[in-house]
């Protein structure tokens, strides 16, 4: 995959993260990862189409989770992944992938987005099939938010 088609996910990940749930990360080392591998307890699935195929995994911390819907919603306290939770959740998913879209499509490349599946659970794996999925880590003092990009040109 093109560097340059990697820096729009990371690019609006970081935004999104900071304007919608007020947290800052830093980016960490970006590496590949064997399929099928181990996601953390809250994954955010969405699918790509257009211009560029694949899928995008979020996953992350269950506290993270916690603590990125509660400041969506205001401060609101937050103690459970219930439903309204999981909404919060998977429209952050929308929010990122429709910013890297409007990014991506700002280089001449479109692309659209399904609805985000979100899975929560202990002990998820994750498999992309034959694609390679490149790791975005991005630190955060609540741990690591990893965006997962497996995608075809």
């Amino acid at each position: 995959m093109k560097a340059e088609f990697i820096n729009p996910f990371i690019s609006a990940s970081k935004d999104i993260l900071i304007q919608m749930a007020g947290i800052s990360s830093e980016m960490g080392k970006i590496y590949v990862k064997d399929s099928p591998f181990a996601s953390q307890n809250v994954a955010i699935i969405i699918g790509l189409t257009g211009g560029i195929k694949g899928q995008v995994l979020i996953n992350m911390g269950e506290s993270m989770a916690l603590k990125i819907a509660s400041n969506m919603m205001g401060g609101m306290p937050v103690a459970a992944l219930d439903e309204i939770a999981r909404s919060a959740i998977s429209e952050l998913g929308n929010m990122i992938l429709g910013n890297a879209a409007t990014l991506l499509y700002n280089l001449g490349v479109t692309m659209d987005i399904t609805p985000p599946t979100l899975l929560v659970g202990e002990k998820i794996s994750l498999s992309t099939a034959q694609l390679k999925t490149i790791c975005i880590p991005l630190e955060t003092e609540m741990g690591t938010f990893e965006i997962d990009i497996a995608v075809k040109e």
